[in-house]
């Protein structure tokens, strides 16, 4: 089965092919004002990446996500590689993940061979080899607590068993990350393009302890970041009045998305500052109405009374939202 994903505007034009151009994208939860990349010298196409630039993309991770140590971190082409590459280092195990959630962790570890049980309780994952966390989850915005993770990760690891914990939406809502306080069975998978509203470089990171960071580098192998990935991603990261400053904007957006989805919306708006996520019975229909008109919004195959809002890039784009919401909540 095909896993629906954002950003596949070739899907938007083929549902809507009427729709008017540009289309806004609102489906994928990236930051959609990017972190200014600066001029890059020629030599980073030229070239192989050197080693020691990709341990300072590692040491710039390290400060930002607040690891104990460079070794724990490890630089890959997006996360995306790291959630296959994972399920790989084990034998067949029993994988608990906490769903719904996003749906590539499941399709990784069955792929691989292990038994996969998507449960839908925090109290149901403690009877599995492996725990999978997506948090703050993917799409809900639900957010497990730090002790909860640490107590959940005390409980596996007398078997053996590892938890893992996907924290790419955490860089906005970073209260309960688990990096600086890492447990010895724990790996913490980090994003970058989404906080940088640079995906196109494709870089992530997985937070482990030594024993399992080795593992990974060893299975990427050598050049794993692109050069140009390495100089933007070291400057991004280490560039924290930007951070903060983006964060402060972006919560400004996320409350102003909410006051637009309240008049059409069933229940509370959840997710996280770079997305919310609306439920509605008349969801179906409201996607249809902002397809027409060139929006592209993120649904979900377990149920089709949820949509995932993006941030608008500017005045127009919430502008051309504001006026379909607001033309279907009076129809």
């Amino acid at each position: 089965m095909r896993i629906w994903h954002g950003g596949d505007l070739d899907e938007a034009r083929r549902l809507f092919p009427q729709a008017p151009e540009p289309w806004i994208d609102l489906s994928t939860g990236i930051n959609p004002i990017a972190y200014p990349v600066p001029l890059l010298p020629a030599s980073l196409f030229e070239r192989l990446p050197s080693p020691a630039d990709h341990r300072d993309l590692e040491a710039a991770a390290r400060e930002a996500y607040g690891a104990n140590d460079a070794a724990m971190v490890v630089a890959a082409p997006g996360t995306q590689v790291l959630i296959s590459l994972i399920p790989h280092l084990r034998s067949r195990s029993r994988v608990a993940i906490l769903g719904p959630t996003y749906a590539e962790h499941a399709y990784a570890w069955r792929n691989a061979g292990h038994d996969v049980d998507e449960v839908p309780s925090p109290d149901r994952l403690d009877s599995a080899n492996v725990a999978v966390v997506v948090n703050p989850n993917n799409p809900d915005g639900r957010l497990l607590d730090r002790e909860t993770l640490l107590r959940l990760a005390e409980h596996l690891r007398p078997q053996g068993g590892w938890l893992v914990v996907d924290e790419a939406f955490a860089d906005f809502d970073a209260g309960e990350c688990l990096v600086p306080v890492l447990p010895a069975n724990a790996v913490v998978l980090r994003s970058f393009g989404k906080t940088y509203g640079l995906a196109g470089l494709r870089i992530g990171f997985a937070v482990a302890p030594e024993p399992i960071a080795a593992r990974l580098r060893s299975a990427l192998g050598p050049w794993a970041v692109s050069g140009p990935a390495l100089e933007a991603g070291r400057k991004a990261l280490r560039d924290r009045e930007w951070l903060e400053a983006t964060r402060a904007d972006r919560t400004v957006d996320a409350r102003r998305l909410d006051a637009l989805l309240s008049s059409v919306s069933d229940a509370t708006l959840r997710g996280t500052i770079l997305y919310r996520l609306l439920e509605s019975s008349s969801a179906g229909r409201l996607f249809r109405a902002l397809g027409e008109h060139g929006i592209w919004v993120r649904r979900f195959q377990y149920s089709p009374h949820l949509l995932r809002f993006g941030l608008p890039r500017d005045e127009a784009e919430w502008r051309r939202l504001e006026a379909v919401l607001t033309r279907f909540s009076l129809s």
